[in-house]
């Protein structure tokens, strides 16, 4: 499960993180972003290239924000006194579907779950 940050650096070029998603695409795993993770990082076409083909590729899953997912985020971002509706979403989902985070900003996933599987770039 990618958040902003991943998405950010992929946009970036950054070596770390391409060859992280050549390995996921190598091993067959599954490949996941949120789709207010892709708002938050979206500028246009035009300027973010590597971005747009990432998006456009079918491995990678966009999962929406339902009415379902804006409640629970909503109550676990409460509970853990998190601002960010986002960060929450994209733990809930990770957690929902047995999945990695792929974060820029570990501490902010490990406020929402601790014992997130996380993978640092």
């Amino acid at each position: 499960m990618l958040d902003t940050g991943a998405l950010i650096a992929v946009d970036r070029g950054d070596r770390r993180m391409l060859a992280l998603l050549e390995a996921i695409r190598d091993e067959g795993a599954a490949l996941s972003v949120t789709a207010p993770v892709v708002a938050q990082a979206w500028r246009g076409a035009g300027r973010q290239a590597r971005l747009a083909s990432l998006l456009k590729q079918s491995v990678l899953e966009i999962l929406p924000f339902t009415p379902v997912d804006a409640l629970a985020a909503g109550t676990l971002s409460a509970m853990t006194k998190h601002r960010d509706v986002v960060d929450v979403h994209v733990v809930l989902l990770a957690r929902a579907r047995g999945r990695t985070i792929v974060t820029s900003e570990p501490s902010d996933m490990r406020r929402v779950d601790p014992s997130a599987p996380i993978v640092e770039i």
